[in-house]
């Protein structure tokens, strides 16, 4: 989601200034379905705003607690709001219209959605401006997709799309054997069970090579600069072993629009414009020496993605999301180097067991020191002074660091994470390790 150009991580640098900043207090209402922006919403509200939140999921009620202000009904503040802030997909059609309505609206609309959540439309809008795809074939039946495997030998992936659950778009296969025959296995034995809950999916030709994304944020007529280049690490373990859990954490740079973008997200402009969009949009890709293969839409904050990237950004983070709600254009301000993010979890993550999660829940968040730099909010709330888990996710909290350096981004980050003591925490201790390889990769080939 972050672009670079230099495997030195000399990005931007940020020689751009906004000017002598105004000191002005805004008032933002964030809006949820599950909890998801209050680290975003607590960086906004400790500038000196005023930050008003609304979780719609009745689990995720109590989150946030001690650190943020609450409302349980929306329509009821929107007018009181200077800036609304739709943190996920979903809120489409709601964005639209409050943009009719002439609010100033940071994510969502109808046609993000699908990019993001409809993998068909996604990857048909990417051809359509001239992106490089890889061959995929869309499928509602498991029977005509393993008919079109043994018609067609070779390595897939497989991939839930249409409106389909978060959690399940875990549930991808990537093929490994070249006459398809694990994918074919794996498809015969799942599919009573995967045809109850997926209705539609997408087989996409297998491209081997470095993932990396690229994103920016949108003004509703242009991108904002400089862009943003990330790693994310995915599975649950080190070496990328185990399941599919969204996410454990991510490197990322910020760098002026380098080839990357120019051949993938920049193409996207004239239809972001046209649809209204107002936010932060990634496109993540596989790249290798045949070039740059675009994969899918993330058209929303990226979690932990905006929390890392506030650990890069020393502009104002209410400043930067009215200015881009306003369409205007705007400088951010960034640091040199990289920035690398770690999750931090318990039980029941990455899955959700109300009976585990009953065991985590409430329970007390220390720290040896009280030196909070680099820990960033996951699912928490403030009681009596001390950091408790909320929630039932598990998705306790998100440890950064930043520096010019992979190896001493990574050293902050794990050095921050040993000042914190919460009972049967887990995270991955491999985060930024694959860049050493793949810069050189990156930069043989011209993607960086």
């Amino acid at each position: 989601m972050d672009a670079k150009t230099n495997g030195n991580g000399n990005g931007n640098g940020n020689g751009n200034s906004n000017g002598a900043a105004e000191k002005i207090s805004r008032k933002f209402l964030f809006m949820s379905w599950e909890s998801l922006s209050g680290d975003l919403a607590w960086q906004v509200a400790r500038e000196g705003n005023e930050v008003k939140c609304y979780i719609d999921r009745q689990d995720d009620r109590d989150v946030y607690d001690g650190f943020l202000e609450k409302v349980d009904d929306w329509k009821a503040h929107k007018d009181w709001a200077d800036v609304i802030i739709c943190d996920d997909t979903g809120f489409g059609k709601i964005a639209d219209a409050l943009r009719k309505e002439g609010k100033l609206v940071v994510g969502g609309s109808t046609y993000t959605d699908t990019l993001e959540e409809d993998r068909e439309f996604g990857q048909n809008e990417m051809k359509s401006v001239g992106m490089n795809i890889l061959p995929h074939w869309d499928f509602t039946e498991f029977e005509t997709a393993l008919e079109h495997i043994k018609a067609n030998p070779g390595r897939y992936v497989f991939k839930p799309s249409g409106s389909v659950p978060s959690d399940q778009k875990g549930i991808l296969f990537i093929g490994h054997e070249e006459d398809g025959k694990d994918i074919i296995e794996v498809l015969e034995h799942n599919k009573k069970t995967w045809g109850k809950r997926i209705k539609r999916f997408q087989l996409q030709k297998v491209a081997e090579g470095v993932e990396i994304a690229v994103g920016a944020f949108f003004n509703g007529n242009d991108f904002l600069y400089p862009i943003n280049v990330n790693f994310e690490h995915k599975k649950l373990f080190p070496g990328d072993i185990g399941p599919y859990t969204g996410e454990m954490g991510t490197l990322m740079f910020w760098s002026a629009p380098n080839n990357a973008f120019r051949v993938t997200l920049e193409k996207m402009r004239d239809k972001l414009k046209e649809s209204g969009y107002c936010g932060y949009v990634d496109i993540n890709c596989i790249a290798n020496a045949r070039g740059i293969y675009p994969l899918e839409f993330t058209c929303r904050f990226g979690y932990p993605t905006i929390s890392i990237q506030m650990e890069g950004i020393t502009s104002p983070m209410g400043e930067l999301l009215y200015m881009m709600a306003k369409g205007e254009q705007y400088d951010i301000k960034t640091k040199k180097g990289f920035q690398l993010g770690v999750i931090i979890a318990v039980p029941p993550f990455p899955y959700d067991d109300k009976r585990e999660s009953a065991i985590y829940k409430d329970i007390s968040i220390l720290f040896k020191k009280p030196n909070l730099e680099g820990v960033h909010l996951g699912d928490v709330k403030l009681v009596d002074g001390d950091w408790h888990l909320a929630g039932d996710s598990g998705y306790a909290l998100v440890v950064t660091g930043a520096s010019n350096t992979v190896e001493e981004a990574r050293q902050l980050a794990y050095k921050r994470i040993k000042n914190i003591m919460l009972q049967n925490m887990f995270y991955r201790t491999d985060i930024g390790v694959k860049w050493y390889h793949e810069s050189d990769q990156l930069q043989t080939w011209g993607i960086l």
